[in-house]
């Protein structure tokens, strides 16, 4: 991506480059939202290097926590060492921390196995019970829930084969895919960001100019006067036409009164030139207003 949107600079009437700026915009917007998620994706990722960082000191810090536990429980059998054994000392202390292991395990385990499954499995049974009712009505068989039934097992392998089928077409997708090479680096995405939001500002200003009512009705207005212009110019060249025709042709009263008629037929074209003119002027106008309210809402 690179260069300025430039198009409609000039300071005339730039309605007619409207179209050309919004696909502009809608054509850069997906493109900017692209590369603001694979921003986000590196940007993730260097995080989680940094978070993995501080997991491993903290893991250090924890080794030195344990190290501290250890000396405390050498340090207690050293000092029941002072009163028998050093040897009984030390199977005192690990009977006792043999004894809080087994009993703390013991209740763990049993409460563990009494949560098993971690799954509210009556809530998700009614759920499903109301599904089936919901698509099938009566023709609903509970069986299908039921983990030993037949019926569980059929559904659970047609499951199983629309999933694997589904991945297969999936991997089949992907692979068909072009290769477009490595992904870009920070640094290039950053870039392009960077040009593209340039773009962007300058396509929406622009935006904001052509959809500006004061100046497009000036610009339609300074159309409109010099269009009238050129028709009273033209009219005057008609008319000296033909008065210099009517002076040469004074003695034939006929051709008098056919100049005279023509004169009548230019002001009448004018006239209706004029009209369509004044109605593409407020057109124009109200087509401006309408659109720099949708876009502003």
């Amino acid at each position: 991506m690179s260069g300025r949107h430039t198009g409609g600079t000039s300071g005339g009437l730039r309605i007619s480059t409207l179209p050309r700026t919004l696909k502009l915009i809608f054509k850069l917007a997906p493109r900017q939202l692209t590369d603001e998620i694979a921003l986000a994706k590196v940007e993730l990722k260097r995080k989680g290097v940094e978070v993995g960082v501080a997991a491993a000191i903290l893991a250090v810090a924890l080794a030195f926590v344990a190290f501290l536990v250890v000396g405390l429980i050498v340090a207690a059998i050293m000092g029941l060492a002072t009163i028998m054994p050093a040897w009984l000392a030390a199977l005192l202390v690990c009977g006792v921390f043999l004894l809080i292991a087994a009993i703390a395990g013991l209740v763990g385990v049993g409460k563990f196995k009494k949560a098993m499954p971690l799954v509210p499995e009556d809530t998700i049974r009614g759920l499903k019970y109301d599904l089936g009712i919901a698509k099938e009505g009566s023709a609903f068989d509970p069986a299908v829930l039921d983990p030993e039934s037949e019926q569980y097992k059929a559904a659970k392998a047609a499951k199983e084969e629309a999933a694997a089928k589904a991945k297969a077409e999936k991997d089949a997708k992907k692979a068909a895919e072009p290769d477009f090479g490595p992904p870009p680096t920070e640094g290039e995405l950053r870039r392009r960001l960077d040009q593209r939001r340039t773009h962007l500002t300058g396509a929406r200003d622009e935006l904001n100019e052509e959809l500006d009512v004061k100046t497009q009705a000036q610009a339609l207005l300074a159309a409109a006067q010099m269009k009238l212009q050129d028709g009273k110019e033209q009219l005057s060249g008609k008319v000296a036409g033909f008065r210099s025709s009517a002076a040469r042709t004074a003695k034939r009263p006929a051709t008098s009164a056919g100049a005279a008629t023509d004169s009548a037929g230019v002001t009448g074209q004018l006239g209706q030139r004029w009209k369509p003119l004044v109605a593409l002027t407020a057109s124009a106008a109200a087509l401006v207003f309408l659109l720099r309210k949708l876009v502003k809402g």
